[in-house]
C-alpha cells in the first residue's frame, strides 16, 4: 500500500481485508517469521546504539559482531544507567535524534520523574500499532472492524508529556476522530477536569470508543449515576434526542429494577480499551456496566505501545516491531531479588512456556535509548498459539519489590521507610503488601510494630497511624496524592502487630522476609502466630 496515504484515505481505497493484512497481519506470522523481524530490527538497533555516546557509556566493549555476542556482554539495565545522559536532553549523545520527550513517574517523592526520547521512526511504529489497536478493539473477527471518520472517542488518558497523550495526536495524523475532549482545545484543563468535560460532551452524540486506565474507567463507571444527577443529565450541555430518550427509559427501568443507572443504558460503544496496573480487577464490573468487555492494551513510557488483546480475549500478541523482547523466568527473577549480585538468565519469545510468569526485558527499536532494559513489569504467557507458535501474554503486575496501586503509584521499600521516618510516630519494624478487598479493589496494607515508648503514650492507635501516614504519603508522593484527588481512593490500611513479631518469626523460621510483598504463606503464618500470642497476652 502507499506509505504516504493516511488510514482515512486507505479506508476509501482498499478493502477491509487489505487493511487488516497491513495493520494486523502480524497476528498471522508464524514464530520463525516473528523472530526474523525481531532479530533484523534488533541488529539494526545494536549497530546504532553501540555507536552512540549513550551506548558507549553502558556497553563497555567493542562493537559486537552478532546479537548473541551483544547479549553475552551487555548487562541488564535500569533507568539509573541512562539518567545522567538522558537528563542532558542532548540529541547528539543518542542513537537517533528524538522529536519529543515523554515523562513518567520514577519513584514517588525520592526521584520524581523519568524522561524518554522518542524518534520519528519510533512514533511511526507507534502510530501504525495504535491503528492496529483501534481495529482490534472495534473488531469481532479477522478483517471485521468498525472504524470511520467522525467516531467519538471518550479518552481517559493523561495529556502530554505523558505517553498516553501521544495517542490522540498520532491517531489524528491518520484519521479524524472526535475526541471527548479535544486535547488541544482543552489543554489548560487538569486531568480530572478533562475527564468530567469529556463525560459531559458524551451526552450530545454518544460515545463510539472508550480508552482509559482501568482504575480511571472504574471511577467514571462507579460515579456514573452521581455525575448524571449532579449535572441534571448533562450539566447544561445539549443532550441529543437519542440519549435523552434512553435516559428517560433508563430512569424508569432503574426504579422498577431497584438499581443504579449504568453507561450501557445510555451509550452503545463500539470499542473499549483499558491499560494500566490492576485493569484485570475491574474488567468484569466494567463489562457489565458498559455492555462491552474491555480489551487489554500494554504500553509504557520507555516501551511505547507493545501489545493489544483481540476480541477473543486470549492474551496479547506483542508487536514485533516495537521492542526486542527478552523474558526473565519467575524463578530467576526471585533469585535475583534475593541476591542482587546474581545475574538472571533470560529467554526469547520462542522459548517461553504456557502458564509461566516472566519479568519482561525490552530493547527499544528504531533508534530508542533503552537496551536490555528492565521496566519492572511481570507478564504471564496465557498460551502458545497452536497454528502460529507465537505466545500470547497478559499483564500480571509490577515486580514484587514495587507496589503499584491503580497505575498511579510506585511504592518501594525506600519510599515507605522515608514516610515512616518523616512521621516520627514511633514505628518499629514493618512489612507492606498489596492486597485486595471484597470488591477485588487493590490497597496498600502495612503491618507495623509500635515501639514500647510510643505505645506507652496510649495515643498511637490504628486510626491515628492511618491518618498520619496517609498525610505523609500524600505529601511525599504526588502520584499517591492523585489517587485521592482524581479517583477518591485512599489505599492505605494499617494493622498493628505486637512489638518484635517480625523479628521473632524470622528467627524462629530461619528466614529473612521481604519488606515489600513478602511470600503470602510466610505472611499468613506470621500473622497467625501474632494473633495467637495476642490472645494469650489478653487472657493473662
Amino acid at each position: 500500500m502507499t506509505e504516504d496515504m493516511t488510514f482515512q484515505q486507505k479506508l476509501r481505497k482498499f478493502s477491509k481485508q487489505q487493511l487488516w493484512n497491513e495493520y494486523c497481519g502480524y497476528l498471522d506470522l508464524n514464530i520463525k517469521e516473528y523472530m526474523y523481524i525481531q532479530r533484523r530490527l534488533m541488529q539494526e538497533q545494536i549497530n546504532l546504539w553501540c555507536a552512540s555516546e549513550l551506548g558507549k557509556s553502558v556497553y563497555k566493549a567493542d562493537a559486537p559482531e552478532s546479537i548473541e555476542e551483544f547479549l553475552r556482554v551487555m548487562p541488564l539495565t535500569s533507568y539509573e544507567d541512562y539518567a545522567d545522559i538522558l537528563f542532558r536532553r542532548d540529541p547528539g549523545l543518542l542513537p537517533e535524534a528524538p522529536v519529543i520527550w515523554i515523562e513518567t513517574t520514577w519513584e514517588g517523592g525520592l526521584r520524581p520523574i523519568k524522561i524518554a526520547p522518542y524518534t520519528r521512526r519510533m512514533l511511526d511504529s507507534y502510530k501504525h500499532n495504535i491503528m492496529a489497536m483501534a481495529m482490534l478493539v472495534s473488531g469481532h473477527g479477522k478483517a471485521d472492524f468498525n472504524i470511520r471518520p467522525g467516531h467519538r472517542f471518550l479518552y481517559g488518558g493523561a495529556p502530554l508529556p505523558y505517553e498516553t497523550g501521544l495517542i490522540p495526536s498520532l491517531m489524528n495524523e491518520e484519521i479524524r476522530f472526535e475526541w471527548l475532549p479535544d486535547s488541544d482545545e482543552y489543554s489548560d484543563l487538569s486531568f480530572s477536569q478533562r475527564i468530567k468535560k469529556g463525560f459531559k460532551m458524551a451526552f450530545n452524540g454518544g460515545i463510539d470508543y472508550f480508552f482509559a486506565m482501568g482504575s480511571v474507567a472504574n471511577y467514571i463507571t462507579e460515579n456514573f449515576d452521581k455525575q448524571i444527577s449532579s449535572d441534571g443529565g448533562g450539566g447544561g450541555v445539549q443532550i441529543s434526542p437519542v440519549i435523552a430518550a434512553r435516559y428517560i427509559k433508563a430512569k424508569y427501568n432503574c426504579r422498577k429494577e431497584h438499581r443504579k443507572i449504568r453507561p450501557v443504558d445510555l451509550f452503545r460503544i463500539t470499542g473499549f480499551a483499558c491499560t494500566g496496573t490492576d485493569g484485570k480487577c475491574y474488567r468484569d464490573k466494567l463489562a457489565d456496566a458498559w455492555g462491552v468487555t474491555p480489551v487489554e492494551v500494554a504500553a509504557g513510557t520507555e516501551s511505547t505501545c507493545v501489545g493489544c488483546d483481540t476480541w477473543e480475549q486470549r492474551g496479547m500478541v506483542l508487536f514485533p516491531d516495537s521492542c526486542f523482547y527478552e523474558f526473565i523466568p519467575e524463578g530467576e527473577m526471585l533469585r535475583n531479588l534475593a541476591d542482587p549480585s546474581y545475574m538472571p538468565l533470560t529467554c526469547f519469545m520462542d522459548e517461553v512456556h504456557t502458564g509461566a510468569k516472566y519479568e519482561i526485558v525490552i530493547s527499544v527499536l528504531h533508534g530508542g535509548a533503552f537496551m536490555r532494559y528492565r521496566i519492572g513489569d511481570v507478564y504471564r504467557c496465557t498460551e502458545i498459539d497452536k497454528v502460529t507458535g507465537v505466545p500470547r501474554f497478559t499483564y500480571v503486575d509490577r515486580i514484587p519489590t514495587v507496589i503499584d496501586i491503580a497505575g498511579f503509584t510506585r511504592i518501594t521499600e525506600k519510599s515507605i521507610a522515608e514516610v515512616i521516618r518523616m512521621s516520627k510516630l514511633g514505628i518499629g519494624n514493618w512489612i507492606a503488601a498489596k492486597e485486595y478487598d471484597e470488591d477485588n479493589t487493590p490497597f496498600l496494607h502495612i503491618y507495623l510494630e509500635v515501639t514500647p515508648e510510643a505505645r506507652a503514650n496510649d495515643v498511637v492507635t490504628k486510626q491515628v497511624l492511618t491518618e498520619h501516614l496517609s498525610v505523609y504519603f500524600r505529601y511525599f508522593d504526588s502520584d499517591y496524592k492523585d489517587l485521592k484527588k482524581l479517583l477518591n481512593i485512599e489505599p492505605l490500611q494499617i494493622s498493628i502487630l505486637p512489638y518484635k513479631t517480625i523479628e521473632s518469626f524470622e528467627e524462629k523460621q530461619g528466614i529473612k522476609m521481604s519488606r515489600i510483598n513478602p511470600d503470602p504463606l510466610w505472611l499468613k503464618a506470621m500473622l497467625g502466630g501474632a494473633k495467637s500470642a495476642q490472645r494469650t497476652e489478653e487472657r493473662a
